[in-house]
């Protein structure tokens, strides 16, 4: 098999580059080591900002987006005993975020591979990069990918940063993970981070009928221990009252458990191969950056192949990881800076936690503060 540029990772960077390479008259084949159906069934989250909104909607994937996504202001942060404040982008950056779950725009994805006969092999295994070729195992046969290119998109679990020698990797592992379940019940109005002694809680929103929420758990906890009742209790008494009151409750369609960890490889390019996603980085869905983050390195990297096609140029590959870690590492800040401002740590002192009360009413009486938390929160223009 021959192509241009060989796609490791059938997720939503893997699959957004291929469509915005074959916009750009690039051609690629993108392999997958699960099948579709379990591509689809992976739960992930579903805030993006505005310049991922802007990205899909420029290349013809925002229809079903702009039908049902639930357009929103920004976030809201409360805690008992307060009014809380709003991180509210519309005023302060003119941007609006659209929730649409990160499932419904694999779909989207897939759909349009599908439009245009992409070529996509799912349940490719033992994958192995070479310089200038994939080798893998397919219905038992072994095949062999040729491609000038490599995109790693295969997330932290993939092959693809293992090949990558002589990288810096930066990590910081958080003492607690999120419970989430995923419920048939029209979500709160507003998305909202909920500081609490009891921990951390978030109110998020899938459709008008669909809601995600999430407690902080400690990091030996198991699902089976959480019955659906026992979740809505302690959600409903980390959030002030009349929050907590406006909370619909109904059984959970999906339940899980997700450590927080921080995590970035350097340099995110080794010759022809070249990382992006959670193939090169992890933040805290605390900022909700994760997918935000696929979608502009997707960007760069389909931007930078686009002009070595077309013109020769080799320029914007050869800066391709310093424009994407710029980006990354803004974006890394500001998921670690939410983290540490609204969960509750295990080994925090009262100086510790004092500090952290006092940062919140600073937040809540400073414009200029809450300005610059929406300017980072929004993200980096591309």
């Amino acid at each position: 098999m021959r192509t241009q540029v060989g796609i490791v990772g059938a997720g939503p960077a893997g699959l957004l580059l291929a469509e915005i390479l074959h916009r750009h008259g690039v051609e690629s084949v993108v392999l997958e080591r699960q099948s579709r159906s379990h591509v689809l069934s992976r739960i992930r989250a579903g805030v993006l900002e505005p310049t991922t909104v802007d990205v899909l909607r420029e290349n013809g994937l925002a229809a079903r987006l702009d039908r049902e996504g639930h357009v929103h202001d920004g976030v809201r942060i409360v805690w008992a005993g307060r009014e809380g404040f709003l991180i509210d982008i519309n005023r302060h950056c003119g941007k609006r975020f659209v929730a649409y779950g990160q499932t419904s725009l694999q779909e989207d994805l897939f759909a349009a591979a599908d439009r245009r006969g992409a070529q996509i092999i799912t349940e490719a295994a033992d994958v192995q990069l070479l310089d200038r070729s994939i080798r893998f195992a397919h219905g038992g046969k072994a095949r062999q990918l040729d491609c000038d290119f490599i995109a790693g998109c295969d997330g932290f679990h993939g092959v693809s940063r293992s090949c990558i020698p002589e990288k810096r990797e930066y990590e910081k592992l958080y003492p607690f993970g999120w419970l989430g379940i995923l419920s048939e019940t029209p979500p709160l109005q507003e998305i909202a981070y909920c500081h609490s002694p009891r921990g951390f809680a978030l109110a998020s929103q899938r459709s008008p009928t669909l809601s995600r929420y999430y407690v902080q758990v400690p990091l030996d906890t198991r699902i089976e221990d959480w019955s659906d009742s026992r979740f809505w209790e302690e959600l409903k008494a980390r959030f002030p009252r009349d929050w907590a009151e406006a909370i619909v409750t109904g059984p959970s369609i999906e339940k899980s458990i997700a450590p927080l960890r921080s995590y970035v490889a350097e340099p995110m390019r080794h010759g022809r191969l070249f990382l992006a996603g959670d193939a090169a980085h992890i933040v805290p869905p605390t900022g909700a950056k994760g997918l935000n983050l696929a979608v502009s390195d997707v960007y760069y990297l389909s931007r930078a192949l686009a002009e070595y096609y077309r013109s020769g140029s080799t320029a914007l590959l050869d800066t391709y990881s310093e424009t994407a870690l710029h980006r990354v590492w803004a974006s890394v800040r500001i998921s670690w800076y939410l983290t540490t401002l609204l969960h509750r740590f295990p080994e925090a002192s009262d100086f510790d936690q004092r500090a952290q009360q006092y940062e919140l009413e600073y937040l809540l009486s400073s414009q200029h503060a809450q300005a610059a938390l929406a300017e980072q929160y929004a993200g980096l223009p591309l």
